[in-house]
Formats: C-alpha cells, structure tokens, sequence
C-alpha cells in the first residue's frame, strides 16, 4: 500500500499541526482529504469530496478518520456505490452527531448511519472524550460491525490528549493494513 493511498479524514475545523493525523502526514507522506468548509461541515458535501480523492486512488485505500471524519466513514460507505475502493478504516474519537448540541452545531450529519461497514474497521474511543459518551461509541462500533477498542482516558485522542507522534495508533493503523488487504481479497 502506498502513502498516498492511506487517506487522513481530519474532523470539524481541520487537525492542527501538533494533531496526530498532521504529524502522520508529514512523517508518512499520508494524503489529508481536504474539505472545502472545515467550519461548517456538510455531510453530502464532504462524502462527495471523499468519493472524488477515492476515484483517484490507484488502489483500494486505508481511511484514518479522526471525530467528524469517523462519521464521514459511515455515511459514505451507507450510501456509495464505491465501497470496494476502501479496505480498511481506523476510526479514533467519533463524536456523537445526535446529541442535542451537536445537533444545532451540525445539522446534516444526523442521523449516525447504523449499517454494517462493508471493510474491516476498528474505532478506538476514550473514557472521557467530551463529544462522545463512552457506552454511546461502543453502540456505534457494533452497529458498523467494527472492533471496539477501550482507550483509556485520553479525551478527545487529539493534539490536546498529549501524543505527540500517537506511536500507539500508528501502530494499530500498520497492524490493520496486512488485516484489511486480506480481508479484501474475495474469491474468483
């Protein structure tokens, strides 16, 4: 799998330079699926954009969501023809888009697609991450059919969470590529 093929879905305004999905592309040569409003995210607007950068693809990619971009993962894959083109995900810290305040923050990403993700797919979720209660995530997970990791208490697993380079994601990440290429293979 090359760099280009692994796509960093970063969330609502963008990951900041200290961000683990910013350092990832500049130590990895990943490609950030750039947005055209990172403030006011729109769901169609932003599954179009990751439809477009996974046309482009010269193989099936590795999406690496972070908050917004786990839920972009989900809705894309409900609703495209093109899922074929993804073999894996690794989604860290999905917030939950039917609360009440990110209801009002973010009104085209409700409802939270609750189909069976049709590719490997882990979420990874924190304790204590203030846009997603815990039990809320697991949900999440087992209705994509995704493994469900218990990170600890690490907030929003984000610049702030304190991982600097996120040794440990990037190690999960390099742990589902191999997964996620088997998985793909379907038989003649």
């Amino acid at each position: 799998m090359t760099p280009s093929n692994v796509l960093l879905l970063p969330g609502w305004q963008n990951s900041g330079p200290d961000h683990w999905q910013s350092r990832w592309e500049r130590a990895h040569g990943y490609l950030r699926v750039e947005q055209h409003d990172w403030m006011r995210p729109l769901r169609g607007d932003w599954c179009a954009r990751l439809e477009e950068v996974l046309l482009s693809c010269d193989e099936p990619a590795l999406l690496v969501g972070h908050s917004l971009g786990c839920q972009l993962v989900a809705t894309w894959a409900a609703h495209s023809g093109q899922t074929h083109r993804v073999r894996g995900a690794l989604l860290v810290a999905l917030p939950d888009v039917e609360r009440e305040e990110f209801r009002a923050m973010w009104p085209s990403w409700s409802p939270i697609p609750r189909q069976v993700l049709p590719f490997k797919s882990v979420v990874l979720a924190s304790r204590d991450d203030p846009f997603c209660a815990f039990e809320r995530a697991q949900q999440m997970a087992t209705a994509w059919g995704a493994e469900f990791v218990d990170y600890g208490r690490r907030g929003h697993i984000n610049a702030d969470s304190g991982l600097g380079d996120w040794d440990d994601g990037f190690e999960r990440l390099r742990h589902l590529m191999p997964l996620a290429a088997a998985s793909s293979v379907r038989p003649q």
